[in-house]
């Protein structure tokens, strides 16, 4: 947990003030006209640093992606505003240590200071955490600023929320995070602007490349390459040159933006089911790729796959089920790596394979009716007739053995007598699926 000064004037002291603090932490923006990205919040006409300005905000949860300026964001409100500012995370406070901010909130309340309550992650408070904050919301003890990487509607509690306005950050652009490393690169004060030492275009669009939007990544990378610049310019020839052989020994991979029990899990999963529905296998391998590289369960990308066979493929094509199954079973014995080529397999066929819903939507209707109709008996004549009392009692009597009839197909009652005439399969003209409709008698009436 860390505290502020009391009167605010320490807010950027622990961050600025301090020449071997983390780049990031160094460069972070000091007002509204620093900060990169995000001009829909902090634009000079935006209504939202008007607000600020006024100082009329009142509580807010700040919603967005790693890396895009939320802490940086709540630090300036508290500046702008001269509010105190405490900032707590939700990973390690607990509600005791919110009660302590709260008495002395009170305090400062009674000397007419103001104090802003930074909750960093507040989609990890429980809901009796999120409970113990809601009175001195509501009373005005604390101005709560929540963060969060997670779409609030499901992690903040409603009573929480509808006394705060959600204000959605973006990931940076491209061009936003090459002005966040050109300035880290030329500032004197707080970054390398008074080091003398040539960095090639090459190297600065890999590390836009490798920041995925994201600027803290970006400036620690940055800091990173510059490290290892310097340690190899020791040793050869003094000059300090940074070039894409450079980054690329420093930097193994890109930021990976992926939270497996956050929305972009769900997020990913529906652009890969949506696009293998669509029928675009680059779309469908490329979120295949995204989903493992972040590091998702295989198992739970085959379980899903396997759906997809039997929701959007069906009847259509029923080698589906057999490849995805096969699939499943190959990552279970071979393992990751090699059994992601298994799944893309698979995705690759589903999506290349012609189309049905018919069975799940037959299936859908079939449960509904079982659930909302009488559970009538079966009718008699398909009844089997193990004892001589069930056939006195005419169990099996009058049933038609299709084989006996061409095409081994006869027209009987199946259904109960409440629904007898309910009609739940419907064939479409795609794939396999096309031949099975030779199959539907002509003369079944629909249902509903």
């Amino acid at each position: 947990m860390r505290r502020d000064s009391e009167d605010g004037s320490g807010l950027f002291a622990n961050a600025l003030g301090q020449s071997d603090a983390p780049l990031a932490s160094r460069m972070r923006p000091r007002s509204f006209d620093e900060f990169f990205g995000q001009q829909h919040l902090v634009g000079p006409k935006s209504a939202f640093r008007k607000l600020v300005e006024a100082d009329r905000l009142g509580s807010i949860i700040l919603w967005g992606p790693p890396g895009v300026g939320k802490t940086t964001l709540a630090e300036i409100v508290a500046k702008v505003t001269s509010a105190n500012f405490d900032r707590v995370s939700a990973v390690s406070a607990g509600v005791a240590d919110l009660r302590k901010i709260v008495e002395v909130a009170r305090h400062r309340r009674s000397m007419g200071h103001r104090t802003i309550l930074f909750i960093d992650e507040i989609h990890r408070f429980n809901k009796a955490q999120q409970d113990a904050i809601l009175p001195v919301v509501e009373d005005g003890t604390v101005t709560l600023i929540g963060a969060t990487t997670e779409n609030p509607s499901f992690e903040v509690n409603s009573a929480l929320l509808s006394r705060s306005r959600v204000y959605v950050l973006k990931a940076l652009g491209d061009e936003e995070i090459l002005n966040v490393i050109e300035r880290a690169l030329h500032d004197s004060d707080r970054g390398f602007g008074k080091r003398s030492f040539l960095v090639d275009d090459d190297a600065k669009n890999a590390l836009v490349n490798l920041a995925n939007g994201d600027a803290r990544s970006a400036l620690n990378m940055l800091e990173l390459t510059v490290a290892v610049a310097e340690a190899q310019s020791e040793s050869e020839d003094g000059a300090l040159h940074i070039d894409l052989d450079t980054v690329s020994s420093s930097i193994q991979r890109r930021a990976v933006l992926y939270d497996k029990n956050g929305e972009m899990h769900f997020d990913l999963i529906s652009a890969l089911h949506k696009s293998v529905r669509g029928s675009d296998v680059d779309a469908s391998l490329y979120w295949l790729a995204r989903m493992l590289d972040g590091g998702e369960d295989p198992m739970y990308l085959a379980r899903r796959i396997v759906r997809m066979a039997t929701e959007d493929i069906g009847l259509a094509n029923p080698s589906a089920l057999s490849i995805t199954i096969a699939a499943q079973q190959a990552v279970h014995f071979i393992g990751m790596p090699e059994g992601a080529l298994a799944l893309a397999e698979a995705v690759a066929f589903l999506a290349t394979s012609p189309k049905s819903n018919a069975v799940y939507e037959a299936w859908g209707k079939v449960v509904e009716d079982v659930q909302k109709t009488r559970n009538d008996p079966v009718p008699i004549h398909l009844r089997n007739a193990p004892t001589g009392l069930m056939k006195d009692l005419g169990y099996g009597k009058g049933y038609l053995y299709a084989h006996d009839f061409e095409g081994a197909v006869v027209d009987q009652q199946y259904l109960p007598d409440a629904i007898s005439n309910r009609r739940y399969y419907f064939p479409t003209d795609r794939g396999y699926e096309a031949k099975l409709r030779d199959r539907k008698k002509p003369d079944e009436s629909t249902s509903g």
